[in-house]
């Protein structure tokens, strides 16, 4: 099948993929009241999926990825190319799947890489588009990690949209605002049910349902919780226990050195870059007959402690030190 159509076909699943998630969202959610442009919605869609994304698959695959394959290609050898094309997404999805449980389980205990992470999690509105919030540097990890492999090893070029398609269906599913059963396949296939309670503001699960696709993982090595039971629809059930920048570049700055945002607002062009964003949603919300778009509010004070989690209880205080 040549290229252009596998990538036709893919975007049309994709598509309708959304479209249907969407609508579940809206028919069955599994925390009440969460707008469709929540908090962050934007900086979701148009930072994080569009223009990092975008950005991102040029470095990735033709400054990382590339360059390598030039030195270490071994395609040669056909580990894998005289595979069907189903084998060897099969082969790759599980692969993977298994180094982001270890990695993301690897980012929770570590100061620094959780530093990479943490965006990840800021979210307290937590849907199917708040798993595009990721980090640069998470993303470029990631991200070469997957898709090196396929090229280095010779895969059918049909493995990589396929594979792509694949997770960003999973990523939409178990981030969804979904309320749903899984039954016995909750075993085997993550689902809101265990990943939304990883976006949780409880210490019980930010050492928990670290699974991306096979919930297996989590089960194996001893990582899964599941009271049976939401966390909640509050805001402070959800997201990080500490305050985390709202802005796109904000939160990648703060990765590097945290900072208090209220102290940089004594700066004229620090205060106006950071009013911008809440000064043209209110246009929006203005603009909109429904009041369709959340309503902003000013950021409080950053912590500048390397975070934990909270107690059972949600609470404002920094553990890990």
């Amino acid at each position: 099948m040549p290229q252009q159509q596998v990538l036709t076909i893919t975007s049309t699943i994709l598509f309708c993929w959304i479209a249907f998630i969407i609508a579940w969202e809206r028919i069955s959610p599994y925390r009440k009241g969460l707008k469709f442009f929540r908090e962050g919605f934007w900086i979701d869609l148009v930072w994080y999926t569009l223009i990092q994304s975008y950005f991102l698959k040029i470095m990735i695959f033709d400054y990382i990825i590339a360059p390598m394959q030039r030195h270490w290609d071994l395609s040669e050898f056909h580990f894998v190319s005289n595979w069907p094309v189903a084998v060897q997404v099969l082969f790759f999805l599980f692969t993977h799947d298994l180094y982001i449980y270890l990695f993301h389980r690897f980012q929770h205990s570590n100061k620094f890489f959780w530093r990479f992470h943490e965006a990840h999690h800021s979210g307290k509105e937590v849907d199917f588009l708040a798993g595009s919030r990721s980090h640069i540097v998470e993303i470029i990890i990631n991200q070469t990690i997957e898709f090196a492999p396929i090229i280095l090893l010779g895969a059918d070029p049909m493995v990589i949209p396929i594979k792509a398609m694949l997770d960003a269906m999973f990523g939409m599913f178990i981030h969804g605002n979904i309320k749903v059963n899984m039954g016995k396949l909750k075993y085997i296939i993550n689902s809101p049910e265990l990943h939304l309670w990883h976006h949780a503001n409880y210490i019980e699960v930010f050492h928990a349902n670290f699974a991306t696709k096979f919930s297996f993982w989590d089960y194996l090595f001893k990582s899964v919780y599941d009271p049976g039971h939401a966390p909640g629809d509050k805001p402070e059930n959800w997201g990080l226990h500490y305050d985390y920048p709202r802005d796109y570049f904000l939160q990648h700055a703060f990765s590097v050195k945290r900072f208090d945002e209220q102290k940089l607002l004594k700066y004229k062009w620090f205060s106006w870059y950071y009013n911008l964003r809440p000064r043209l949603m209110s246009i929006i919300d203005k603009a909109l007959p429904a009041k369709l778009t959340t309503a902003k509010q000013a950021a409080p004070n950053q912590e500048n402690k390397v975070p934990e989690p909270v107690a059972l209880v949600p609470q404002e205080e920094n553990i890990l030190q």
